[in-house]
Parts: structure tokens; C-alpha cells; sequence
């Protein structure tokens, strides 16, 4: 993830564009699941008209890579400020319909992540249909916290850019234990934290970090 020098404005802006949204409708059926879950429809009605009544604008673009295919999504803020985040999914098959399914999940968890909405049940089994059901309720449970645990998440990634370990080490303990252990899922299943975060996550300057800050 990127961002600008400064996410200030667009950070109060978002805090009042989530006051207006609510949650996404329930729309769309999976059969897979037998659930119901927001369809990209409903996620980019939720978000269009709180966005733009605070500045606040949005791009995606799909990216493939290897054997990995879903998004990057800029939120951006009328002062200049803006938030980058990558989000891909791992295929199953690689034709143009599971690279199409994968492409579209992706859009709909990175726009629902970055603005903050809701989730209902998720849908990203079709991308990734040869997973285990176990390890797909894995990563339902991985996106609803990572969704919920956005902001954190972010200081997370702002900190490991950075290097500033105390900072990750503060960000990595307002987390609780189940809450870490859900995102604790790796990026080829779907995982929000990328290999090199995770490393980050595992290396000796964070531990020492995080012991002095528990008083270990």
C-alpha cells in the first residue's frame, strides 16, 4: 500500500463520507455457499454519493501477476492526498472467466476495504474454486477483519514502509489475539499482508520492538 506524505484531509473526509454510507445491500446469490452477499453494484452505490459529497473519488485498475490476478484501487481527496492499495487473488485456472471472476472480487473487497463499508458474506470462491471449503472460510473470516481492522491495518503498512518498528509494534498490539491470527492468512491464499510485510511481521527488529513495548 501507498499514500500521499500526508492522508490528514482525506482521512477526516472519509471518517464523514462512512457516516453517511451503510451497509451494502445483500443482492447476490452463491450458490457455493448458499449465502447472499453485495454485488460491485451495491458496494459502488454505497460508497458514489458519500464520496462525493466529501471530495472523495476512487480508480481501480486490474492487474495480473503470474499466477495471481485482481486490482489496484486509489482513493483520492480533492487536496491532492490519496491512499494506494494492490489486492489480488490467486487463480484456479487460468482462462479468461476465472481471471474475470478473480478481477471483479478483487474490485469489490478493495473498494469495500478502503471506504470501510460493511461486508457481508464474500464471494471469492469462484476465483479461487480449487481451495479446500476450510480454507475458504479462512479467508471470509481474513476479510471481514481485515475490513474492520482497516485502520490498523494501515498503520501496519505505513510503519513496515517506514521502518518504524515502534510504531508497527503499537499498530501490530491494538490487534487482538484472534484478530491477528485472522490476518495472519499468506498472500497466495488471498492474504492482505504481502510476503515482504510478513517477514517484517517475523523479524527480530519487531520482536525486540514489540517485547519493549509488552515490558518483556
Amino acid at each position: 500500500m501507498e499514500m500521499s506524505e500526508s492522508i490528514n484531509e482525506l482521512a477526516a473526509a472519509l471518517a464523514a463520507a462512512q457516516g453517511e454510507m451503510g451497509s451494502a445491500v445483500k443482492d447476490a446469490a452463491n450458490p457455493f455457499f448458499k449465502s447472499k452477499y453485495a454485488d460491485l453494484g451495491e458496494v459502488v452505490r454505497a460508497v458514489k454519493q458519500p464520496f462525493a459529497n466529501h471530495g472523495l473519488s476512487y480508480t481501480q485498475f486490474p492487474i495480473r501477476e503470474g499466477e495471481s490476478a485482481g486490482v489496484v484501487t486509489m482513493l483520492m481527496h480533492t487536496s491532492g492526498q490519496y491512499i494506494r492499495q494492490e489486492y489480488t487473488l490467486p487463480l484456479a485456472k487460468f482462462d479468461a472467466q476465472a481471471t474475470g471472476s478473480a478481477i471483479t472480487y478483487a474490485r469489490r473487497y478493495a473498494l469495500q476495504s478502503i471506504a470501510g463499508i460493511p461486508s457481508a458474506d464474500d464471494d471469492g470462491n469462484q476465483a479461487t474454486q480449487s481451495a479446500p471449503t476450510g480454507v475458504s472460510d479462512e479467508l471470509a473470516e481474513h476479510n471481514r477483519v481485515a475490513q474492520e481492522c482497516w485502520s490498523s491495518v494501515a498503520c501496519i503498512k505505513q510503519a513496515i514502509e517506514d521502518g518504524q518498528w515502534d510504531e508497527l509494534a503499537e499498530a501490530w498490539e491494538e490487534l487482538t489475539n484472534d484478530e491477528k491470527k485472522a490476518l495472519w492468512v499468506a498472500p497466495s491464499k488471498g492474504g492482505i499482508f504481502t510476503t515482504a510485510e510478513r517477514k517484517a511481521l517475523k523479524s527480530d527488529e519487531f520482536n525486540q520492538a514489540r517485547k519493549a513495548r509488552l515490558g518483556e
